[in-house]
Formats: structure tokens, sequence, C-alpha cells
């Protein structure tokens, strides 16, 4: 079972597409919605994550939604333009370092959103059925659950058995690695998950 595509791209192609997906991934696009709209400052609202999830802590719906489909959309535009100029290991590398900017924007000393709705557009762009099907994840157990974190860390979990159900296991090696990143932001969530103190969507 092959795990990650053949490296067929030099160093400096990989480190080239590495910037590429990190430049894009560190647009922090809560943050700029926040101000454009007039919502304050996103650093002093709820958890003070630039995400979506916090961005509706303002009260403005549209706002979230936006932010939403630009993180998201950042991690498919690293995605698809990679794949039109370059193999599919560059690929790989850009759609991690999309990831990795949007955690860790240099603009913002390395501190930003959880990586959820990026994690998404990047599954939806590599390979949409596994992206549908972690949006599907996500969906369900929002649903049942009525917890956001706990969903987005079902949802990403989830990605490797849907890269195993559609035979596609050259990307397990790179959804181990977001896991593990999504994982890794989510750790107070995490405590909280255990706790029972989660707060559930849509609670003051």
């Amino acid at each position: 079972m092959t795990l990650f595509p053949e490296m067929t791209s030099g160093i400096s192609t990989l480190g080239l597409w590495a910037a590429i997906g990190y430049l894009l991934g560190s647009i922090p696009f809560g943050l700029l919605i926040a101000q454009v709209m007039g919502l304050g400052n996103l650093r002093n609202i709820g958890s003070g994550n630039i995400g979506a999830t916090n961005v509706l802590r303002t009260g403005n719906k549209l706002a979230a939604f936006l932010t939403l489909v630009l993180d998201g959309g950042k991690g498919a535009v690293a995605v698809l333009i990679a794949r039109q100029f370059a193999d599919a290991d560059a690929v790989q590398i850009a759609a991690f370092a999309a990831f990795l900017g949007h955690c860790f924007p240099v603009w913002l000393k390395f501190k930003g959103g959880k990586g959820v709705a990026t994690f998404l557009g990047v599954m939806l762009a590599l390979f949409w059925p596994i992206g549908i099907a972690a949006c599907a994840t996500w969906l369900v157990t929002a649903v049942v659950m009525r917890i956001s974190s706990l969903s987005a860390l079902v949802a990403a979990a989830s990605s490797i058995l849907w890269c195993l159900m559609f035979g596609v296991t050259t990307y397990v090696l790179l959804c181990l690695g977001l896991i593990a990143l999504i994982y890794y932001r989510h750790a107070a969530n995490i405590g909280r998950l255990l706790a029972g103190t989660e707060p559930k969507i849509g609670k003051k």
C-alpha cells in the first residue's frame, strides 16, 4: 500500500510549492473580514481564534460563512494551482503547507486558526469524494452531538477511513499529518470534551 506519491520533484520545486502553499494558507480571512465589516478584533472575542466558529460569535452569520468559504478556498486553491504546474508529490506538499500557513501564519506571530475549514478545502480539491465524505461526517456529528470541536475531530479522523474506502491510499500520509495538527490545535477543546465542559453549538 502506497501512502504517499512517488517523489519525482526536486528539492527546489518542493520548496517553491511549499512557499506558495504557505503564503496562500497564511491569509487571515477571518481577521480581515471582521475588520472590514466592523466586527472588532477577533483576538478580543470569544476564543480569540481567527476561524469561522469564532467569527460566528460576533453574531454576524454572513461574516462567519465568508470566513468558512475563504479559509476552505485557500486550501483548495493551493492544491488546484499546484496540480496545474507540478507533480503529485508537490501538490501534497503545497496542501500541507497551506494548512500550516493557516495554523501558524507568520503575519500573526504564528498564532492562527485550528485549520478545520482549510483541511476540508484541501480534501475537496485533492479528491472530492473524500472531501464530501468528511464534510458529511462533520455535519452528522454536529447534528447528533451539537459540539463543533468534536465534529471537527471526528471528521478529520474519518479521512483515513475514506482514503481506504475509496482506494486512494496515496493521501494517507498527508491525512495523518493534517489530523495530528488538527488534534494538536484542538488540545484545549479535547481537554474540555473529556471534562464535559465543552460548549455546544448555539450556546452563548
